[in-house]
């Protein structure tokens, strides 16, 4: 296999070109006829950018077409000029990023020099592309209200977009920053390909973007979500395309601060000052505001260095954001304080963690705003040069520093805990456009992203100075602690310290070659990577009772991995393609073209892979790679694909008006870094162990933990790239007043994805041995070793499918109103849903059965079987002086329904098996909300579970009957059988919202304009409330306590937003 990587490498060198990694350039076509309609071969085209002043020139070709491709998005004139006819000028003409845009001109036999004059044309109608997608342009970017003001929010307004639901990981956002990526087209969240100017933005560990660029420096960004040409490659689910603005011959700028706090904002609905069931006030923190300031401001500035040839475009943009973080935790009592004091002799720890719990303050619990700082800085600079009339070179970087403190953290509930996180993020894009002749044009592209980020626990208590025997010493933080009969939960946070630096290099290239009809695109990419991580677990520690266990130093449930694992993982990537857009006849436009990619096995720089073999000498074993036989940094095979595309587009009467189009592609994805980081995590290099059963005294946590055995990671060796098969078929119709709508298809089918399973699940009952007890006596790295129960394997068995209709509805602006309206009803199936973020849980979406995954098929997590969004702006038609002009309304209305809730037994002590079992469906599960006190609303009445008995429970108006009994007077749940209830088998609670802005623009002096603009996200402050509880043993089960990502910038209450804006 390594010869032919560098065979393949050998040969894509020797080409004059390597593959572009999707284009941020645009491209003109059209036709040029005559008055009878024929064609009229070598007419001149020319060109002109209204920005920058340049020209490009081309001749059609004898079928009167043209074709201009590697143009800059933005505005720009066409005009034809051919003797014996009149001069036809487009006045503008507004390319969008990864666009083809058809301008057809038709002359007029003149007398020479005489010139027919078209205001503007815009163009929305796809006459020559397969590929499926929407631009959302600077006008829409800048002047719809967009809380946060992070660009990923507007993917959602693309056809196949929706709400993420509050399960993801990647989508969940992050304070300040924003989410990591979105759900479109029935995709996984980590299949998306992000990129710069055609530089890829994707951070490989986990396959995110490295970080959102500023709102500020983004001209516009299209999506391309089905079917895309083959000059598309490395994920399997959607393409982002963002354009970055640069200057031209005026000068430009603007300075601008975004304000919002505490005082502008409606209460979160379970943050109220009343209490909902007896109409009483509130008194206290749980009826307070929870503190909010934000301050979003900076500044660019954009312009000629040598005017027609040099452009320079820079800004910086700030965040700080000052909130408080409600933590509300049922606590110790006095009296159990007392008592814990009165006992420190006896039982030590105990009385030392109990001082690190405060007292309560509202009635048996403690409540507070914990602060939770955030601060951005991003900072960016672009330069376009214009060497020749065929030769331009465009350059981009932008570099983020961010910090933050996330003081809940992985659950924890009283103030002092959670986490401090640092980051350093950049990008560097470099696009040289050089241009033979008019019918040969080479774009070559050369870039690098990097992530530098750090995880810290924000408390680092020595574990010994209270007593605990984790396995750990010095100032590295307690674990995380859960009193789980009171749900207390403090210290950690768990998995922590973590960070990593990661880095990729590229370079890129694209060819177009006009021949006839043909347009031919040909090229290649190399792409290098590496991911340097580091990872610690400072552990879990839970007692399950507090008289019994925590008073008396004994806990029940443990974890740790005592020392730090490293890793410095390699991985590289080539590919190649060839495309051919087909001019079959005037009305016929077929594309096909085939891409190959490699990608290629990741690496350990120092071979601290450490694979799993059950089959191993004598039993199973643990090997080093690169030792005892194994290759070098092999963790699994190497794979290559060849992955064809094909489509059309039929422009049924010839008039650009009616278009029908189809296409297929096969897409495969790369495997983020993080499918093989735990391998370098197993002995010797990591010695993570874990505990659960009866009470042990903490004193010897690690001691006794350690005896139940080693916990290891494992990967199939036979793992494979997922790959996706997407196809559409949709017709697009244009209509009067620049309205354009769409109608169709689209469909994929996903095979080979990630899922986590139990290599090591029981054989048996509770109580039955695991498949694998003890390591073989033969085994070269802790021979006979107990193994924990449990081995996670990342497998690439998992499946998925997808159908939906979409209909689209666009407007132009015209008479000062744009609209823009998309609706999705579609359905969503598939095994797990989580990817790369998907470990051995029911939230990673492991299945309960690992020896039958197909059993877990269902509803993916993200379905939605309606959405609907719908973005206007409106200039009011007010003219005049200063006083009467300018205003300017814009809004976002959003509406789906609900994601899926998985419902599950409670315990997975049955046959022991890795998640919770889910019960039988016996009749509809009825769901309806109701108010249940003050902190909760009950969505899934408890009526729905059928009660659990000494025998099994006959269903008696009751729908979920849980396989168990339970003998009178006792607390154990004995499971006897796993049930049919298909996964994420209820639908939760929909999402509805409108946003709306409204500005005023006034002219100050020349060309200086101030606009003072106000928006209100959730302006009906409508509660969208998140998920409820799925746990049928829980004394929560239905009952819902937050809403949709409440600490975000997007929490489900009404928020308003003031800001002020100077431009020239």
């Amino acid at each position: 296999m390594k010869s032919f990587k560098w065979f393949s490498l050998a040969i894509l060198l020797s080409m004059c070109s390597f593959a572009a990694w999707g284009q941020s350039t645009a491209t003109l076509t059209g036709t040029v006829t005559d008055p009878s309609g024929a064609v009229v071969p070598s007419a001149q085209v020319k060109v002109h950018s209204l920005a920058t002043g340049i020209d490009r020139v081309i001749h059609t070709d004898s079928d009167g077409i043209y074709v201009v491709p590697s143009l800059e998005p933005g505005d720009y004139s066409v005009q034809a000029t051919v003797s014996g006819f009149s001069n036809y000028t487009v006045q503008k003409v507004t390319l969008d990023v990864s666009q083809t845009v058809t301008v057809n001109m038709h002359l007029a036999v003149s007398s020479a020099g005489e010139t027919i004059e078209v205001e503007s044309t815009s163009q929305q109608i796809e006459t020559q592309t397969m590929t499926v997608g929407q631009v959302i342009d600077r006008k829409t970017v800048q002047e719809i209200p967009l809380n946060g003001r992070h660009f990923l929010d507007l993917t959602v307004l693309t056809p196949g977009g929706v709400v993420a639901p509050t399960s993801g990981s990647l989508t969940a956002p992050s304070r300040g920053l924003g989410a990591n990526s979105f759900i479109t087209a029935g995709n996984r969240e980590d299949s998306v390909n992000f990129q710069i100017n055609g530089v890829n933005l994707n951070d490989i560990s986990q396959n995110q973007i490295t970080f959102q660029p500023s709102i500020s420096t983004t001209s516009e960004f299209k999506i391309n979500n089905s079917t895309f040409s083959a000059e598309f490659g490395r994920s399997d689910g959607s393409i982002v395309t963002v354009a970055t603005r640069s200057g031209t011959n005026q000068f430009h700028g603007e300075v601008f601060d975004f304000f919002r706090n505490e005082a502008l904002d409606a209460r979160n609905y379970f943050n109220r000052n009343f209490n909902p069931t007896t109409g009483l006030p509130i008194v206290g923190l749980p009826g307070e505001k929870a503190p909010l300031k934000r301050n979003n401001f900076g500044g660019s500035v954009g312009g000629p260095i040598w005017k027609d040839k040099t452009f320079f475009y820079a800004s910086y943009e700030g965040l700080r954001q000052h909130q408080g973080i409600l933590q509300n935790s049922t606590v110790l009592t006095p009296t159990q304080q007392a008592t814990i004091a009165a006992n420190a002799a006896l039982f030590p720890a105990a009385a030392a963690l109990a001082k690190l719990i405060p007292l309560p303050n509202s009635g048996n619990n403690y409540v507070a705003f914990t602060p939770g700082p955030v601060s951005i800085d991003q900072y960016t600079g672009d330069v376009l040069q214009q060497f020749s009339s065929n030769d331009s070179l465009h350059g981009f970087y932008a570099f983020q520093k961010d910090v933050r403190t996330e003081p809940a953290l992985q659950g924890d509930t009283i103030p002092g805990w959670g986490d401090h996180r640092a980051a350093h993020r950049q990008i560097l894009t470099l696009n040289e456009t050089h241009i033979f002749n008019p019918n040969f044009v080479n774009e070559a592209r050369l870039g690098f992203n990097r992530i530098s980020i750090a995880f810290n626990p924000a408390n680092l208590t020595d574990p010994t100075s209270v007593g605990l025997g984790d396995g750990l010493m010095g100032n590295v933080g307690l674990p995380q602690t859960t009193l789980s009969d009171i749900g207390l939960v403090f210290g950690g946070p768990s998995g922590f310290p973590q960070g990593r630096n990661d880095t990729l290099g590229l370079i890129s290239d694209t060819a177009t070659l006009l021949r006839g009809k043909h347009t031919l695109k040909f090229g290649g990419e190399f792409r290098r990577y590496l991911s340097a991580s580091f990872a610690g677990n400072i552990g879990t520690l839970t007692f399950v009772s507090t008289p019994n266990n925590f008073e008396m130093d004994n806990a029940t449930v443990f974890s740790v991995q005592p020392n730090i694992s490293s890793s410095r993982v390699y991985d590289g990537a080539l590919g190649a393609f060839f495309q051919d857009n087909f001019k079959f006849t005037q009305r016929l436009t077929l594309e096909y073209g085939l891409r190959f990619e490699w990608n290629g096995t990741p690496v350990e720089g120092e071979n601290r892979f450490v694979l799993f073999n059950p089959n191993g000498n004598g039993g199973p074993t643990l090997t080093r790679v690169g030792t005892n036989g194994l290759a070098a940094n092999s963790a699994y095979k190497q794979s290559y694909s060849y992955e064809p595309r094909l489509g059309f587009a039929y422009d049924i009467f010839g008039t650009s008006k009616t278009v029908v189009r189809g296409g297929y592609a096969y897409l495969v994805d790369q495997p983020a870094s993080n499918t093989v980081t735990g391998l370098a995590a197993n002995p010797p290099f990591s010695t993570s162990v874990s505990y659960n059963g009866a009470a042990i005294p903490v004193s010897s946590l690690y001691a006794s933990a350690k005896a139940a055995g080693v916990a290891i990671s494992s990967i199939n060796p036979n793992f494979k790239d997922a790959y996706i098969e997407s196809f559409n078929l949709n017709v697009q119709q244009a209509l009067p007043g620049g309205i354009v709508t769409s109608l169709g298809y689209y469909g994929s089918v996903g095979r080979h994805l990630r899922i986590a399973t139990n290599e090591n699940q029981a054989t048996g009952p509770a109580g039955s041995p695991h498949l694998y007890q003890t390591l073989s006596a033969n085994s070269p790295i802790d021979p006979g070793v107990t193994i924990a129960s449990n081995i996670s394997e990342v497998n690439s068995i998992g499946s998925s499918n997808y159908n939906a209709l979409w209909l689209v509805f666009s407007k132009n602006m015209h008479h000062g109103l744009e609209l823009n309206m998309n609706y999705e009803w579609a359905k969503s199936m598939d095994i797990n849903s989580l990817g790369s973020q998907g470990g051995l849980s029911a939230a990673g979406g492991a299945p309960q059965d690992s020896n039958n995954p197909s059993g877990n098929y269902g509803l993916s997590d993200f379905d939605v079987r309606h959405h609907f969004a719908g973005t206007a702006i409106y200039a009011l038609p007010f003219k005049g002086n200063r006083l009467v002009s300018g205003y300017q309304l814009s809004t976002i209305v959003q509406y789906q329904t609900g994601n899926p809730v998985n419902i599950t037994a409670g315990s997975s002590s049955f046959n022991g098996l890795t998640g919770p079992i889910r019960p039988n469906q016996v009749g509809h599960v009825s769901t309806h909300k109701s108010q249940t006190g003050i902190t909760n609303v009950t969505f899934i009445p408890q009526s729905n579970v059928c009660p659990i008995g000494p025998t099994l429970a006959v269903p008696s108006g009751c729908s979920l009957q849980i396989q168990a009994t339970q003998a009178a007077g006792s607390s154990t749940i004995v499971y006897t059988g796993i049930g049919n209830m298909q996964r994420n088998g209820v639908t939760g609670p929909g999402f509805a919202d409108v946003d709306l802005s409204g500005q005023k623009e006034t002219k100050l002096f020349r060309n200086v304009m101030f606009t003072l603009r106000a928006d209100a996200f959730d302006i009906l402050n409508h509660p969208n409330f998140g998920q409820p509880s799925g746990n049928t043993q829980s004394s929560t089960f239905g009952q819902i306590s937050a809403t949709r990502f409440a600490t975000s910038d997007g929490g489900s209450s009404r928020q308003l937003q003031i800001s002020g804006k100077f431009t020239f």
